[in-house]
C-alpha cells in the first residue's frame, strides 16, 4: 500500500472530526430527543458522550499505530484474518450509498427553511450536492478539511452567542425540574437516537494517512473534535429546553427568540453546511475504501486509480453515483427516513464493535479497560436498536460467504500456477 502524502494537521483534523460528528443532526437531534426525553434529553447526551470516549480513544490509538486507508476493515484483519477484515469493509461500503443519501435528506430540512422545495425539484437539487461533493474532492481532502475547521469555528461561535443572549431565569429551572427525574427507559430511547450524532468516529481511520504526523495528531484531533461535539450538543438542548418555540426547527426560534431574527438564515445555512461537511468525509474515506480493496484485488482493479491530488477519483465518482441512484430511488419508492437511519446505526454497531475485539489483540495490555467499556457500549446499543440489527446480519451473510470463496478461489489458482 501506497501512503498518501499527510497534508492534515491536528487542529484541521480536529476540524474534520468535529464536523463529521455534528453533521445533519447538530440543529435537529436535541430537539428529538427532547421530543421522546424531555429534561431526560441532557442526561442522554452527557451519559452517550461519556461513553463514546473509550470508543474514540480506542480508534484514534489503532489509526495512530496502524494508519491505513482501508480503517477499522485493516484492524480486523491484522487481528481475525483477511476474510473478518474484508466483510467489515465490504458492510461499510454497503451502508454509506445507505446513510449518506439518509444524511442529505435531513440536511434538506433545513433547506425547505430557507426555499420550500418538493418532488422532482428536490430531488435534482440533491444530486446537484452530490455532484458539487465531487468537484469539493477533487483537490483532495486537505481542501475540505480546511473549510470545515472554519465551519465548526462558526458553529461554536453561534452557540456561544445564544448561551451570551441567554438570561437564565430561577423559573426557568424550576419549570425544567418539576417534570421530576427522568425514567431510564426515555433516557435510553433518546440517547439511541443521539447515537446517528457520534456516527464518523471511525471515518476518521480511513483518513490517517492523510494526516502530516498520524502518531502525534490522530488521538489529539478526535478526542478534540468527540469533546467539542458532546458539549455542543449538550448546550444545544438545553437551549432548547430554556427557550419553546413552535418553529419546526427549534433552534431557528431560538436564534429569533434570543438574536431578534434571521435564525433561517444563520441556522440553515450552518446546518446545511454542515450536514455536507458529513457526507463528504464519508465519501472521502468510502472512495479510499474502495481504492485500497482494488489494489488488494477484492474489487476490480479499475478503482486502482488516482489523479494527481492522491484522490482515487474512480472510486469517487462510482461511489457517489450510487449515492445519487439511491437518493432518485428513495423518492420513487417513498422509502421512509427512519428506515435508512436505523439500518446504517446497526451496521455501524458491528464495525464498531468488530474494532474494539481487534484492538483487544493488538493494541498494548493497558488499553484492555477502554476495549471492555468499548464493547459494552456496542452491546448496549445493539440491544436497543432490536429489530433493526437485521440488515447488518443479513449484509454479514452474504458477504463473508463470498469474501471466503473469493480468497479460497485465488489460492487454489496461485498453487496450480506454482510448480511441483
Amino acid at each position: 500500500m501506497n501512503a498518501n502524502s499527510g497534508t492534515i494537521g491536528r487542529w484541521q483534523g480536529a476540524g474534520l472530526m468535529a464536523t463529521t460528528l455534528l453533521g445533519t443532526g447538530v440543529f435537529i437531534l436535541p430537539q428529538i430527543t427532547i421530543e421522546k426525553a424531555h429534561s431526560g434529553a441532557l442526561v442522554a447526551w452527557l451519559l452517550l458522550t461519556l461513553a463514546i470516549i473509550p470508543v474514540a480513544l480506542v480508534f484514534g490509538r489503532l489509526a495512530s499505530v496502524f494508519p491505513h486507508a482501508a480503517g477499522p476493515a485493516y484492524f480486523v484483519e491484522k487481528a481475525f484474518g483477511r476474510t473478518a477484515g474484508r466483510t467489515i469493509g465490504l458492510i461499510f461500503l454497503l451502508v454509506v450509498p445507505i446513510g449518506a443519501p439518509a444524511a442529505i435528506l435531513m440536511t434538506f430540512q433545513f433547506v425547505n427553511a430557507l426555499i420550500p422545495l418538493e418532488g422532482w425539484a428536490k430531488v435534482g437539487c440533491e444530486i446537484l450536492v452530490i455532484l458539487g461533493l465531487f468537484l469539493l474532492n477533487l483537490r483532495g481532502i486537505q481542501v475540505s478539511a480546511k473549510l470545515q475547521f472554519g465551519l465548526t469555528l462558526c458553529i461554536v461561535a453561534v452557540v456561544v452567542l445564544l448561551f451570551g443572549a441567554t438570561s437564565v431565569q430561577p423559573g426557568q429551572l424550576t419549570s425544567l425540574a418539576s417534570h421530576g427525574m427522568p425514567q431510564m427507559s426515555t433516557v435510553m430511547v433518546a440517547a439511541g437516537i443521539a447515537f446517528w450524532s457520534f456516527l464518523g468516529i471511525e471515518a476518521m481511520t480511513h483518513l490517517a494517512d492523510d494526516f502530516r504526523r498520524p502518531q502525534q495528531d490522530m488521538i489529539p484531533a478526535m478526542m478534540m473534535g468527540t469533546m467539542l461535539v458532546g458539549v455542543i450538543y449538550v448546550a444545544c438542548t438545553f437551549l432548547i429546553l430554556l427557550v419553546p418555540t413552535d418553529q419546526s426547527v427549534a433552534m431557528i426560534g431560538v436564534f429569533d427568540e434570543l438574536l431578534g431574527g434571521y435564525g433561517a438564515q444563520v441556522i440553515g445555512v450552518l446546518g446545511i453546511a454542515s450536514g455536507l461537511a458529513t457526507v463528504n468525509v464519508y465519501a472521502a474515506s468510502a472512495a479510499r475504501l474502495i481504492w485500497s480493496f482494488s489494489c488488494d484485488g477484492i474489487l476490480p482493479r479499475f478503482f486502482a486509480v488516482k489523479n494527481n491530488h492522491g484522490v482515487p477519483i474512480r472510486a469517487l465518482a462510482a461511489l457517489l453515483s450510487v449515492m445519487a441512484s439511491v437518493m432518485v430511488l428513495t423518492y420513487l419508492t417513498g422509502q421512509q427516513l427512519e428506515h435508512l437511519i436505523a439500518w446504517s446505526n446497526g451496521v455501524f454497531v458491528i464495525i464498531y464493535l468488530m474494532a474494539m475485539l481487534a484492538a483487544a489483540k493488538l493494541l498494548p495490555k493497558q488499553n484492555l479497560p477502554l476495549v471492555i467499556l468499548g464493547c459494552g457500549f456496542c452491546f448496549a446499543l445493539g440491544i436497543a436498536l432490536g429489530a433493526s440489527m437485521a440488515y447488518v446480519l443479513v449484509l454479514i451473510i452474504v458477504a463473508a460467504p463470498f469474501l471466503w470463496w473469493q480468497k479460497t478461489h485465488i489460492s487454489r489458482k496461485q498453487s496450480l500456477l506454482i510448480p511441483d
